[in-house]
């Protein structure tokens, strides 16, 4: 899978990058998953900051385009983008409970 970045738009406002790619892939599309772990590798981001919003695969073609946010943060993340867009990339608000639950129990 060979992805390419058509182009980037900074909107610091939200902390975030948006993106437009181009992945050439030889079998099926690709899961999202797949294409936001590629996304965040070829940026040098982690995975819960790269949010994949939308891909499209023309019939019988073995080219996908599609969008993406690039955040700052997972934190922006988790606060910017509904909730339904974060679970279909896989990025829980637990991640970020837990984390703070333990430095709370650390604290006493």
């Amino acid at each position: 899978m060979e992805v390419e970045i058509l182009s980037q738009e900074q909107n610091p406002m939200l902390h975030r990058t948006e993106v437009r790619f181009q992945i050439v892939h030889d079998e099926a599309t690709p899961s999202r998953l797949s294409v936001r772990d590629s996304l965040a590798a070829k940026l040098d981001k982690n995975a819960d900051e790269v949010v994949v919003h939308e891909m499209s695969t023309k019939f019988g073609m073995r080219k996908t385009v599609g969008y993406a946010k690039v955040y700052d943060s997972s934190e922006h993340a988790r606060d910017v983008e509904q909730d339904y867009m974060l679970e279909r990339n896989k990025i829980t608000a637990d991640d970020a409970d837990t984390d703070t639950e333990a430095e709370a129990e650390e604290a006493e």
